[in-house]
């Protein structure tokens, strides 16, 4: 624990030993100095990324405010070359822009246009750099769900958000510092979706008192750093600097569980997503009674509920 009330995430130097805890432990670690290929030399060059991506059309995310944030949508989607993109993401000022020239650049990869998303593969998005990139060989590959490309502008942060798949988050240009929360505290995280509506994970304002500024996990990343987010788990990532980043995603489970429309791993998973949408129905009953006896119900639907839940943490 360190002095702001967030623990460490256990940092692992040896890939095999980063392995081994995997298979026993569902929950964040790092591999520190990961074999990710010549990309660690490779991609931090100004001019080969902008020279092998020139001419591939990406819809990326700009705006002015580094904190993006879904709700007020304070950026917009722009088309932009991904070559340009790469080198516009490395300023500061850009005499070239959409909007003004301290614009920040995030590009989240999907396959095809970006208007109709597909599941994103680095091989086949990107062949002409695909071969730079070696993922670590901590899953089998016949779970593996797709793989992301990720740019940033320097102080770029994503909002909190979880996915239903795992994920090893690969660090090959620039520094994050990466903040988690475990899955039983989404109760204090104000979700909307797979989204947690506060935006200043530091100073969540008065209007969400339980959010949890202190019962976190936290660790900052270098190039070929790898984390590994485990499905379920709430992360928030802030770029230090000019960022390129390679996710790679693996379901754990069967492939029945999964939404066979989600592109981006997100989608709840399907006993999940009917359990929630049943609740609707159980709102939708209360409201037929007066005030004081829908809060009655209410307070004993919730308590069967969490008489269900197993894991105290």
């Amino acid at each position: 624990m360190n002095s702001s009330g967030e623990s460490e995430i256990l940092i692992f130097e040896d890939e095999t030993k980063f392995k081994n805890y995997l298979e026993t432990n569902h929950r964040p670690a790092v591999l520190r100095n990961a074999n990710l290929g010549p990309c660690l030399d490779l991609w931090k060059d100004d001019k080969y990324l902008q020279e092998k991506l020139s001419g591939h059309m990406v819809r990326a995310h700009v705006g002015q405010n580094k904190n993006l944030d879904f709700r007020t949508k304070n950026f917009s989607y722009c088309d932009i070359d991904l070559g340009v993109l790469v080198d516009r993401a490395r300023k500061e000022m850009n005499e070239e822009h959409f909007f003004a020239p301290d614009e920040i650049y995030y590009l989240r990869s999907v396959s095809g246009d970006g208007r109709t998303p597909q599941v994103s593969n680095l091989s086949t998005d990107y062949p002409q750099i695909s071969q730079d990139f070696h993922h670590p060989k901590v899953f089998a590959e016949e779970q593996m769900f797709s793989s992301v490309l990720r740019i940033s502008s320097a102080g770029v942060r994503i909002w909190t958000h979880y996915d239903v798949t795992d994920n090893v988050y690969c660090q090959v240009v620039g520094h994050k510092t990466a903040v988690l929360w475990p899955p039983w505290q989404a109760d204090n995280l104000y979700l909307q979706g797979d989204k947690s509506l506060v935006t200043d994970i530091d100073n969540p304002g008065p209007e969400f008192p339980l959010f949890p500024t202190h019962n976190r996990l936290s660790v900052d990343l270098q190039p070929a750093d790898v984390l590994f987010i485990p499905a379920l788990w709430f992360h928030n990532m802030k770029a230090k600097d000019f960022g390129v980043a390679v996710n790679v995603f693996w379901k754990e489970l069967e492939n029945k569980f999964y939404d066979p429309k989600d592109s981006y791993g997100n989608k709840d998973l399907v006993p999940g997503a009917k359990a929630l949408a049943m609740l609707d129905n159980v709102i939708k009953q209360l409201k037929l009674l007066p005030p004081e006896y829908a809060d009655f119900y209410a307070r004993r639907c919730v308590q069967k509920i969490q008489d269900k839940t197993y894991l105290n943490e």
